[in-house]
C-alpha cells in the first residue's frame, strides 16, 4: 500500500472518530448548558457551582455515549481502569472548563447570565480539546491488533485493484 493510501485511510478514520466524538460531545454541551442555566434560573447557587453540577451531569451522559458510540470498537478489557481514568481527565476537563468561568466570575466580575454562558462555552471549548486528546490516548485505547488488520485489509484491496502485470514487479 502507498504512503499517500495509507494515510488516506487514516485521515478517514480520524475523521469518522472525530465526527462520533463531536456528536456526543455537541449532546453533551446541550446537557451542560440545559443543567447550568435551569441550575441558575431555579435555584440559589452560585455561578460556578452550578456550572460543576452541569459539567458533572453531561460528563455522566457523554461517557455512556462515548464508550458505546464513539469508541465502542476500542479495547473493552479494563472497564474499572478505563472508568477511572475517564474520571480523572473529566476532572481536568472540570478545572479548564469551571476554571475559565471562575476568573471570569469572580477576578473581571463578568457574571451576567450572557457573560456567564460566554465563559462557560469557552470553557468548554478549551477543555474539550484536552478531552479528545486524552479519551483517545489514555482512556479509549485503540485494539493493538485492529490498526494491522486494517492496514493489511486495505493493502489487500489495493493489490486487488492493480493489473496483474503492475502486482507482479
Amino acid at each position: 500500500m502507498s504512503e499517500r493510501s495509507a494515510l488516506r485511510v487514516r485521515l478517514a478514520a480520524l475523521c469518522r472518530e472525530l465526527m462520533k466524538f463531536g456528536a456526543v460531545g455537541g449532546a453533551g454541551v446541550v446537557v451542560n448548558f440545559a443543567v447550568f442555566n435551569l441550575v441558575r434560573h431555579w435555584t440559589e447557587v452560585p455561578v460556578v457551582r452550578a456550572s460543576i453540577i452541569a459539567t458533572v451531569v453531561a460528563t455522566g451522559t457523554n461517557y455512556l455515549g462515548y464508550r458505546y458510540f464513539t469508541y465502542r470498537d476500542r479495547d473493552k478489557q479494563g472497564r474499572t481502569k478505563e472508568l477511572t481514568l475517564f474520571l480523572l481527565f473529566s476532572a481536568i476537563g472540570l478545572v479548564i472548563e469551571n476554571g475559565l468561568l471562575y476568573v471570569a466570575t469572580y477576578a473581571f466580575h463578568w457574571d451576567s447570565p450572557l457573560q456567564s454562558n460566554v465563559f462557560k462555552f469557552l470553557g468548554i471549548a478549551l477543555a474539550t480539546l484536552f478531552r479528545f486528546w486524552s479519551y483517545r490516548t489514555w482512556v479509549f485505547r485503540t485494539l493493538p491488533a485492529r490498526e494491522a488488520i486494517e492496514t493489511a485489509e486495505s493493502f489487500l484491496a489495493d493489490g486487488a485493484h492493480r493489473p496483474r502485470s503492475a502486482s507482479r514487479k
